[in-house]
């Protein structure tokens, strides 16, 4: 089968390698169908984080159709469409049942790579899977971008949006105008977010924060954007502040355009060891967020959300590639041609 390889900084390339087999009990072989490339995935393509060369990809986003099962499978058999989330909650620890299976407590290997290939080896499917109705030839190319979103980004933008507890009525700032940061527009409409503050500097992406519910934006950084957001507010705050960056910069803005009491509901990675905690405790600002529940989410809320029509985050895929176009791929999003590359395998 042929995968796609990190081979050094600033190249992706596809290999011929063997399938993957069944290793453990609660393995599943899935052939993919679509997967794509996430923002996450160039901090080793712009040398930022150490990676071996001709080592494994770090993408983790897929659908696809059920090809082995291991023999503790029992919820998902051969010929079932998936989708394939980036996280493997068992389901029944302490953090699972909380909703909070991007943090497992039974599997700690529960983060994947290497999804940008003909077929994948999922770990402890057992519970992480979740089945979509029918087969990938029932939907339109749309409909399975946004089935595909469902695999990472439109989850965490949810998660972001729910540890912050949006509600309705509210006004909610979001840090970012990546596919994370425009899920997390579609999430606080869906929870009923009244306004939404986007922070987006790119015409194409500001079309698409208009389109997933933005009432206003804010296309300053610094001082300035605080100024703006401040005013937008009538001084007061913003309820809840979705951080979908996890700069410096990102933060510490997210950290001064909440209310007193605004909840900052954190999904961008933080790039800092270190954050100066002494003016959120005297706004008794709340920080809460951390790895994705997407298995939780997808199926409690966002399967049923995209099947019936209600979102619709496949538009954050603005370009279609194939496995062959991988290395382009990565480039054009490291360039921001593209707000986020869908792979067609």
């Amino acid at each position: 089968m042929k995968k796609a390889q990190f081979a050094k900084v600033g190249e992706i390339k596809v290999i011929d390698t063997p399938k993957p087999q069944v290793k453990q009990p609660d393995d599943v072989i899935i052939k993919v169908v679509r997967t794509c490339v996430c923002g996450s995935d160039l901090w080793s393509f712009r040398g930022l984080d150490q990676k071996e060369d001709h080592s494994e990809n770090n993408g983790h986003e897929a659908i696809g159709i059920v090809e082995e099962v291991g023999e503790e499978i029992t919820t998902v058999k051969p010929g079932d469409f998936v989708i394939a989330p980036c996280a493997h909650g068992c389901g029944h620890c302490a953090a699972c049942l909380a909703g909070f299976d991007g943090s497992c407590q039974n599997h700690t290997d529960n983060f994947s790579v290497d999804y940008q290939s003909e077929y994948i080896r999922y770990q402890h499917g057992q519970w992480a899977l979740v089945k979509v109705p029918g087969q990938p030839s029932d939907y339109s190319e749309g409909m399975l971008k946004s089935l595909l979103a469902l695999s990472d980004v439109m989850a965490t933008g949810y998660h972001a949006a729910r540890v912050a507890n949006v509600s309705a009525g509210d006004t909610v700032v979001v840090m970012g105008d990546g596919a994370v940061g425009l899920c997390a527009i579609i999430a606080a409409k869906l929870r009923g977010a009244k306004r939404i503050i986007s922070t987006s500097r790119h015409a194409d992406r500001q079309a698409l924060v208009r389109e997933f519910g933005a009432t206003d934006n804010v296309s300053d950084r610094g001082e300035y954007a605080v100024e703006q957001i401040m005013s937008l507010t009538n001084g007061s705050g913003a309820d809840a502040v979705l951080e979908c960056v996890g700069t410096d910069q990102s933060i510490k803005t997210a950290m001064q355009v909440g209310r007193p009491g605004a909840i900052i509901g954190r999904v961008g990675v933080p790039h800092t060891p270190k954050m100066d905690m002494t003016a959120p405790f005297f706004k008794n600002t709340i920080l809460a967020g951390g790895p994705v529940s997407v298995t939780t989410y997808d199926k409690r809320v966002l399967l049923k959300a995209v099947l019936d029509g209600k979102i619709n985050p496949g538009k954050v895929f603005t370009k279609t590639y194939n496995l062959a176009e991988i290395n382009t791929a990565y480039h054009d999003m490291d360039e921001r041609k593209v707000v986020k590359a869908y792979i067609k395998m």
